[in-house]
């Protein structure tokens, strides 16, 4: 597993497809703050449930200067069928070879069930606008992370 990045760390720069298959970058968030989530598997529960808290607080989150990302390990048609299925406007990029969850400390050994696992860790940074980690939360929830997210962000609904 690759080291947890800390605030002030540069955010490991990307390059993935979004579920239409064209190329996201993170440079092209320059200038703007970008919430940076990954979470295991989409249309699985916990994580439609989270894909689905930061859609229903995108417009909260954009107003306040943020744009938001989810990456997962899911092939970008998979993406399509979630996003779609689910009704989803958050930006979904696909990182099939784990490389961009890697360079974020996002994928490794974890605890599920009792068990350790080599997975996904469900992670979510904050990215500021000159790419810089301004937030770094591992091992967060899928239930109620969006609102903790929030208020940590002293963001006002």
């Amino acid at each position: 597993m690759s080291e947890r990045l800390q605030p002030g760390d540069t955010a490991p720069a990307f390059a993935l497809k979004n579920a239409d298959g064209e190329e996201v970058t993170l440079a092209a968030y320059k200038g703007r703050k970008v919430i940076v989530y990954f979470y295991p598997a989409a249309l699985t529960p916990g994580c439609t449930k989270q894909a689905c808290d930061f859609t229903d607080n995108l417009t909260l989150l954009a107003d306040a200067g943020y744009d938001v990302v989810g990456i997962s390990p899911d092939k970008p048609e998979k993406l399509g069928k979630f996003r779609d299925k689910e009704s989803l406007s958050v930006t979904l990029l696909s990182d099939p070879d784990k490389s961009t969850l890697e360079a974020y400390g996002a994928f490794g050994e974890k605890t599920m069930y009792g068990k350790k696992v080599t997975g996904v860790i469900r992670s979510t940074f904050v990215v500021d606008e000159n790419g810089k980690i301004e937030h770094a939360w591992y091992n967060v929830r899928a239930t109620g992370h969006v609102a903790k997210l929030i208020k940590d962000l002293k963001i006002a609904a």
